[in-house]
């Protein structure tokens, strides 16, 4: 895999984490730790990119 397909791939991740945050907070039966946990989990793949990035 190339780097550039995986930044692709990363990207698309933490796009579809995004979207999971975005209908979590919008649903009253929303589970605090999960909203928490899937922010880690993007910011993780976030500073991924980064680092990728500017290697």
């Amino acid at each position: 895999m190339t780097v550039a397909s995986h930044l692709q791939e990363l990207r698309r991740k933490h796009d579809h984490l995004s979207d999971m945050v975005e209908q979590a907070q919008r649903s009253p039966a929303s589970d605090a730790l999960k909203i928490a946990d899937l922010k880690k989990q993007k910011l993780r793949l976030k500073e991924e990119i980064t680092r990728l990035s500017q290697g």
